[in-house]
C-alpha cells in the first residue's frame, strides 16, 4: 500500500484526469504533490497505484475532487474510455467536496467526515472498523452489492432508490445497465455523462453538463436544468421542464426533449414532435396527452447541402452543389 501524508488538504488526489490536464496546464501527472511529509510523490504515483490494483493510504484531510474517474481508461490520456479495475483508497481524515465524481470502481474508505455534494458513490456498511466505506454507484449496478449492504437507500432487481437526501453528482457516471436509477430530490451536476444504457429518472432539478456525452439510455428531469446540458450527446434521449442556458452543444445523436423553449447551441435544432414522442413524455413526464404534445424537440440539425455559383459563358448563374 502506498502512504502519504499530508500537512493540509490538497485537490485533485487520486484524479485520474490530474484536473483535466489536457484543458488546464495548472496541474500535470508528474507534479510533485505539495506539502508531503517525508516523501515526494506525484498525483501519477497515486493514479498508477490504483490502476495496478493497489491501495493508496491518505493521512490526513484531502480537498476536492477525491477520486475523479477512478476505475475509467480515460480517453483523453490515451485510453480505451472504457471502465477498468482499481484498488482502494483510505483516508485517515475528511474529505472535501465533490469526492467519486465519475468514479467507476474501487472504494472510499474515510476515517472523519465528508462533505457534500458527493459524487457518483454510495455509502455501504463497512467492512473495516473505523471507516466508513463508499463505492462507485457504476459498480454497484454492474457488479452487484456483493457483500455489502447499502445505508438509507435501497437496491431491487431493477431499480436503485436514492432518498438519503444527499447530494450527488455524476450519478451513472458510464453506466452500462438496463435498470432504472430514481433519485428522490435533486443532484449535482453531470448527471448520466456518458452513460450507456439504462434509465434516470431525477424528481427534482439537476446541474450542468446534465446528460453530457450521453451515449444511449435515457435521462429525466422533473425541474430544470444547468448550462451545457446534452453537450456532445451520441446517443439516448434526456428530458426536462427547462434549461438554465444553452442546450446539445456538440451533440452528434440523441433526443433533448424541454417544456419550456429552449435556447440551443449548434448543431442541435429544433424538430418535430412525432407520435412516439408523444408517448415517451407521456410516459416519463407523468403528463397528459394534450400537455405532452406542448413540448419541444431538439436533435442535431443535418447539414444542409452546400452550392456554389458558376458564371456560365452565355451569361446564366448555375447552382453546383459542393
Amino acid at each position: 500500500m502506498l502512504k502519504i501524508r499530508t500537512l493540509k488538504p490538497i485537490d485533485n488526489l487520486c484524479d485520474y484526469t490530474f484536473n483535466f490536464c489536457w484543458n488546464d496546464s495548472k496541474l500535470q501527472p508528474v507534479d510533485v504533490i505539495p506539502s508531503q511529509e517525508d516523501t515526494s510523490f506525484t498525483y501519477a504515483d497515486l493514479v498508477a497505484e490504483l490502476r495496478a490494483g493497489r491501495n493508496v493510504c491518505i493521512e490526513g484531510d484531502t480537498g476536492k475532487r477525491l477520486a475523479y474517474g477512478v476505475g475509467t481508461d480515460i480517453k483523453h490520456m490515451g485510453g480505451t474510455g472504457r471502465t477498468e479495475m482499481a484498488g482502494n483508497i483510505f483516508v485517515e481524515g475528511d474529505v472535501g467536496p465533490e469526492a467519486g465524481m465519475g468514479m467507476a470502481a474501487g472504494s472510499l474508505y474515510i476515517k472523519g467526515d465528508i462533505e457534500e455534494p458527493l459524487g457518483n458513490i454510495l455509502e455501504v456498511t463497512s467492512d473495516i472498523e473505523g471507516y466508513r466505506k463508499f463505492r462507485s454507484i457504476t459498480d454497484l449496478l454492474s457488479n452487484g452489492l456483493g457483500k455489502d449492504t447499502l445505508k438509507n437507500n435501497s437496491l431491487s432487481e431493477n431499480t436503485l432508490k436514492l432518498n438519503d437526501g444527499i447530494l450527488r453528482g455524476t450519478i451513472g457516471s458510464r453506466c452500462n445497465w438496463q435498470g432504472t436509477v430514481l433519485v428522490e430530490g435533486d443532484v449535482y451536476n453531470g448527471t448520466g455523462v456518458l452513460m450507456q444504457q439504462g434509465t434516470i429518472i431525477i424528481k427534482g432539478d439537476a446541474g450542468m453538463n446534465t446528460g453530457s456525452h450521453l451515449d444511449g439510455g435515457t435521462v429525466v428531469v422533473h425541474g430544470s436544468v444547468g448550462e451545457f446540458s446534452g453537450a456532445y450527446m451520441k446517443a439516448g434521449r434526456l428530458i426536462f421542464l427547462n434549461a438554465k442556458g444553452y442546450v446539445g452543444a456538440g451533440m452528434t445523436g440523441g433526443t433533448i426533449y424541454s417544456k419550456k423553449k429552449s435556447s440551443t447551441s449548434p448543431p442541435a435544432a429544433k424538430t418535430r414532435l412525432e407520435k412516439d414522442d408523444i408517448e415517451f413524455i407521456r410516459k416519463n413526464m407523468e403528463t397528459g396527452r394534450v400537455e405532452s404534445m406542448l413540448y419541444n424537440k431538439y436533435e442535431p440539425e443535418k447539414e444542409k447541402e452546400k452550392f456554389v455559383k458558376v458564371h456560365m459563358r452565355d451569361g446564366s448563374i448555375v447552382m453546383r452543389k459542393i
